[in-house]
């Protein structure tokens, strides 16, 4: 079974597992949504949004952050890792939003990219969860299952990306992005699965019988 193969394979079952994807980051507006992104940074989806939902009821947007400060964005955000360096980011992000985009969040990658505490892959959220432009988004887990599943031979994001891309359309990007985070979540998790006992491990490689091990992205 070779790598195109395995693809339609993939396809099928997350199609079949999850016809509706819900954006799992809880948001208002695009500037809130690049925002969660930002946060959820080493942390989980579900700790950013019990920390949100107080949050942007009242700051929703560049303007509520810059007249906040670092200091009140840091408390509104204390129990989020590392949430020093993001309130920066926040704070930042905010102020040259405002001075140079007027409050509003780019629309192109170059753009998104260059913003405070805004890499790549965040920017692929935004874009493809917040504008609807196909992107194709990879975190940890996804590199991890792109490699389980013979899709990548995995030696970073940049790679797993190039792949990912080559394999599926254009067309379902956005949606398969997403679906793959909530497969590995649901039934291919790290230290449950290993490669060998869900659906779509034993479909593509029915042979397997050793635990996967996986390079980090």
């Amino acid at each position: 079974m070779n790598e195109e193969q395995r693809a339609k394979i993939v396809l099928k079952i997350l199609n079949k597992t999850y016809p509706i994807t819900p954006i799992p980051l809880k948001h208002r507006n695009i500037f809130t949504l690049l925002i969660s992104v930002l946060l959820s940074a080493q942390c989980t989806d579900v700790n950013v949004n019990n920390v949100t939902k107080n949050i942007y009821p009242k700051y929703n947007k560049p303007e509520h952050f810059v007249k906040l400060g670092r200091k009140k964005i840091e408390k509104l955000i204390r129990s989020i890792g590392i949430f020093r360096i993001k309130a920066k980011s926040v704070y930042n992000l905010s102020k040259t939003l405002v001075e140079k985009y007027n409050g509003r969040v780019p629309k192109t990658f170059e753009e998104l990219e260059e913003l405070p505490g805004v890499g790549h892959k965040t920017a692929s959220v935004v874009m493809s969860q917040g504008f609807g432009y196909p992107a194709f988004p990879i975190d940890t887990h996804i590199h991890r299952l792109a490699q389980r599943w013979g899709l990548s031979n995995g030696k970073n994001v940049i790679q797993t990306e190039k792949d990912l891309k080559r394999l599926f359309p254009k067309k379902y990007w956005n949606k398969l992005h997403l679906q793959i985070i909530y497969y590995g979540r649901e039934y291919c998790k790290a230290r449950e699965c290993y490669g060998i006992s869900c659906k779509i491990c034993t479909s593509c490689y029915p042979k397997r019988r050793k635990p996967l091990k996986t390079k980090k992205a």
